[in-house]
């Protein structure tokens, strides 16, 4: 799918109030919003999840993950969690979520897919088809149509990607906005009032237009990165100020790069220290720009694969298969890794090398769709997923009830 072409008075309207991207999401003047919440982080590149959360408790893990399992002390030191995984050491924050349980880990889950192309892993994770290709819009988009009215009501737009332009995740038919900061310089005060009186004269629209990307460039003052804060940080803190509007949207995509680790995997300062840090950091700066609409949210972390079990010649790892997701939120019954672990043993791995797939990220996604945001099972079977038989995998979300008490929804 493409973007509608922009017409010269949709760039002038774009260069004046400094906003990126073309559809201008709405926001609301003051108060915060009640009901639930979906975030979803889109990690390109294949993350290692074995890394991520190690399986420390294998008996095999120390020798198929030489050169890459964490040491019992010192800085590669992981984070105990049960007793048999343990998180990598920069996700202190999920740490301190894992505490308060509001962090579930999926271990060895993956989508269909079984090759090893990041092109087509990522439109099979976005579009929620069995094959490559064989969809054309998001599986996010296409789960608008089924959320209940009291949702959806008295909402221009029903998700946003916290963008420059729409993932493939949500394209398709139904509102989706996008909003991302300009490279532009901001303009002054007194051209934006003018460029408002203009408008207010002469194009009712464009007036409406320009005075909601006004509010939301205010509403996401101060998000920029600066002083050591890496962009993702800084989105997700963006995003965080757009969901706890009344009117805001339901749902919300960021994406981070970063997780293609072909080599020297392990470095203090490395490709995946910092993308880990960038993570943990951001999901804490959502939560934290949320305030207590995070008690109602769900964030899903998913990536398009795994990676191999072995460490390669350059100290990375390759393509793989099996990974690891995660589910993080005050709406999300956490405190535990669900797993059907198929174990490092030579003889249990994806041909030979990869961890295998045991939980199908479809169902875990189809879980979150029906127990937290309350979409029917009839539109997540035909609609959202309409070639996957797998069932919803439940329990991975609180009951309606608020509370900390709250049980897991069944």
């Amino acid at each position: 799918m493409t973007m509608p072409p922009i017409s010269r008075r949709q760039s002038l309207f774009a260069v004046a109030a400094g906003a990126a991207g073309l559809a201008v999401p709405a926001v609301a003047a003051a108060g915060e919003a009640r009901g639930r919440r979906l975030v979803v982080i889109l990690l390109r590149g294949g993350l290692d999840g074995l890394s991520a959360v190690a399986p420390v408790g294998d008996p095999d893990h120390e020798t198929a993950r030489a050169g890459l399992a964490p040491g019992a002390t010192g800085a590669r030191a992981g984070l105990p969690l049960d007793g048999f995984f343990a998180l990598h050491p920069a996700l202190s924050g999920f740490a301190s979520l894992w505490a308060e349980r509001q962090l579930a880990i999926v271990h060895a889950v993956g989508t269909p897919y079984r090759d090893r192309s990041h092109f087509d892993a990522q439109n099979v994770l976005e579009t929620g088809a069995q094959t490559a290709h064989g969809r054309e819009i998001g599986w996010l988009n296409a789960a608008l149509a089924g959320l209940p009215q009291k949702s959806a009501a008295a909402r221009r737009e029903l998700a946003m990607a916290i963008a420059q332009q729409t993932p493939l995740i949500l394209r398709g038919p139904n509102p989706a906005a996008t909003w991302s900061p300009s490279a532009l310089p901001d303009a002054d005060a007194d051209t934006l009032e003018r460029l408002m009186a203009l408008y207010g004269e002469r194009d009712l629209a464009m007036a409406g237009a320009l005075a909601a990307a006004r509010q939301a460039n205010m509403l996401a003052e101060g998000m920029a990165p600066g002083g050591g804060r890496s962009a993702f940080i800084s989105l997700a803190e963006a995003a965080g100020r757009f969901l706890r509007q009344p009117d805001g949207p339901v749902a919300a995509v960021l994406e981070l790069s970063g997780w293609d680790t072909h080599a020297n995997q392990t470095a203090q300062q490395g490709l995946l220290v910092r993308s880990l840090t960038q993570l943990d950091q951001g999901v804490l700066a959502l939560r934290a720009a949320l305030g207590p609409v995070w008690s109602d949210t769900v964030v899903a972390v998913v990536t398009e694969f795994g990676r191999t079990v072995a460490m390669n010649g350059a100290l990375g790892t390759d393509h793989g298969t099996g990974g690891a997701a995660f589910l993080l939120g005050g709406a999300v019954a956490g405190g535990r890794v669900v797993t059907d672990w198929p174990g490092l043993a030579a003889a249990r791995l994806q041909e030979g090398r990869d961890l295998r797939v045991t939980t199908d990220l479809y169902a875990v996604l189809k879980g979150v769709l029906e127990d937290h945001l309350e979409i029917g099972p009839s539109t997540v079977r035909r609609a959202v997923f309409p070639d996957s038989a797998t069932a919803p995998l439940r329990g991975l979300v609180l009951a309606a009830s608020a509370g900390p008490g709250r049980a897991p929804s069944s």
